[in-house]
């Protein structure tokens, strides 16, 4: 995991997004362990309290659980929910896009051939 002290987004959310991306991603299975909040903590070098807000938001997304003294849990998931977080993480990233465009003053238009281009580059 990578943590950056300069970047805008905070250290929080770096957390979450990265173990996020694992999760939705299948490279952390249902029912595995998050690494404990202490340990990653340390290994960061970072606030056990900036470790336990990571945690905490991506169990208010339903994506891990809290087990009293066993730490945190990958969720089981089913497609459906798998493809509602896919979506929601699209609409927060394709919102941020539209807000920069915007500010760019480039319209739909714009917009459509840049997500056609880049959307064939990926083939």
């Amino acid at each position: 995991m990578k943590i950056y002290q300069n970047s805008n987004e905070p250290i929080y959310k770096q957390i979450s997004s990265q173990l996020r991306e694992e999760i939705l991603t299948g490279r952390m299975k249902s029912g595995e362990p998050l690494p404990s909040i202490r340990s990653l903590a340390q290994d960061l070098k970072i606030s056990v309290i900036t470790t336990m807000k990571a945690y905490e938001e991506l169990a208010a997304e339903g994506l891990v659980t809290a087990s009293k003294g066993k730490g945190y849990f990958v969720n089981a998931r089913d497609r459906k929910m798998l493809e509602e977080q896919h979506m929601r993480e699209l609409e927060q990233h394709l919102t941020a896009a539209i807000r920069s465009a915007r500010i760019a003053g480039l319209g739909l238009d714009e917009m459509t051939n840049t997500l056609q281009t880049l959307w064939s580059l990926d083939d």
